[in-house]
């Protein structure tokens, strides 16, 4: 009897392996009969995902090239003062320009010129046979060292507030453009909006004059910014020095190889403003001109639209629209 027992318990230990594999193998086999099913139902889910990002988006038109306004943005025949200024560092440059230094200078030179006629005629040898003795006057020389230093303190601080205010930080939400001189021409590149550097070049005569441009100003392709928007320039050189400079909006910065020169400034009204590289660096060196066209920020946005970009403003919106929605608590989760 202890025999029969023995077999049989022995007979038992050496199938419970077989049962104990034979258990996970049914479930597998199971899973992999539902698997097709499964893929099959969400296939169409698939397909309607692909086919909408496959979709191509509407092609946004850009906004008519703008026309430059005569004398505006430009020099003009005859000019001998400073452009008018469309940015608030203009309109301060510009008044301490001709609000201040021009009459103290004028000043400064018409009383010298007046100084120097009267001791010449009063005091020749023919008048003043007999000259002066004194050596040392008391009053005048105080006069004519504190009066310089009270003219060269009225200078200083409007000069020193515009210089601070040119070298000012730009804020968060300024439109960021990379610039870049070429000999010879520039590139500006929107690193925000997600577009890829533009080849500006100098338009031919027949070109400028078909646009109603002026020549050796006018460029094929416009460094296009908004109106009313901070902007911050990063400002370099791809192979010598050049100097990117805008007469009219206050700006000139040297783009220098291996350097990230920043200028920042805001532009008052929409307008085309024109400019030239400041600095000789080459022979081609004077046809490298800057054509700034600045748009209303709406017609900015559809611009960077056209060109395949991304507007800052809805670049927000566009992250909340992708974020995942929260899942819902499952209940089977929790046993």
């Amino acid at each position: 009897m202890n025999k029969v027992k023995s077999l049989i318990l022995a007979g038992m230990l050496a199938f419970a392996p077989a049962l104990a594999m034979s258990s996970p193998a049914l479930a597998q086999d199971n899973a992999a009969a539902a698997a097709p099913a499964a893929e099959n139902a969400a296939a169409p889910a698939d397909s309607a995902t692909n086919a909408t990002e496959a979709a191509p988006a509407a092609k946004v038109e850009a906004p008519p090239r703008m026309k430059p306004t005569e004398g505006i943005g430009m020099p003009r025949p005859g000019e001998i003062t400073l452009q008018q200024q469309f940015s608030p560092n203009g309109h301060t440059a510009r008044w301490l320009h001709d609000q201040m230094l021009l009459p103290i200078i004028t000043f400064i030179c018409v009383l010298v010129l007046v100084l120097m006629l009267y001791v010449m005629i009063r005091f020749r040898r023919s008048a003043n046979p007999t000259p002066s003795k004194t050596s040392h006057n008391t009053l005048v020389e105080v006069v004519w060292t504190v009066v310089p230093v009270m003219i060269l303190l009225v200078i200083a601080v409007p000069s020193i507030g515009l210089l601070a205010d040119q070298y000012k930080p730009a804020p968060k939400d300024a439109v960021t453009v990379k610039v870049t001189g070429y000999q010879w021409y520039w590139g500006y590149e929107y690193p925000d909006n997600e577009i890829p550097e533009i080849v500006s070049n100098m338009l031919t005569k027949e070109q400028a004059a078909e646009h109603g441009e002026p020549y050796l100003l006018a460029a094929d392709n416009r460094l296009v910014l908004p109106a009313g928007r901070p902007i911050k320039l990063i400002i370099t050189g791809a192979d010598v020095i050049h100097s990117f400079a805008v007469p009219s909006l206050w700006v000139k910065m040297d783009a220098v190889p291996g350097r990230l020169n920043e200028k920042s400034f805001t532009i008052e009204k929409p307008g085309v403003y024109y400019g030239q590289c400041s600095e000789l660096c080459g022979a081609r060196h004077a046809f490298m001109p800057i054509a700034i066209e600045a748009l209303p920020p709406a017609q900015f946005d559809q611009w960077v639209l056209s060109q395949g970009g991304k507007p800052r403003a809805e670049e927000g919106a566009a992250t909340t629209a992708q974020a995942p929605a929260p899942a819902a608590a499952d209940p089977a989760a929790k046993i």
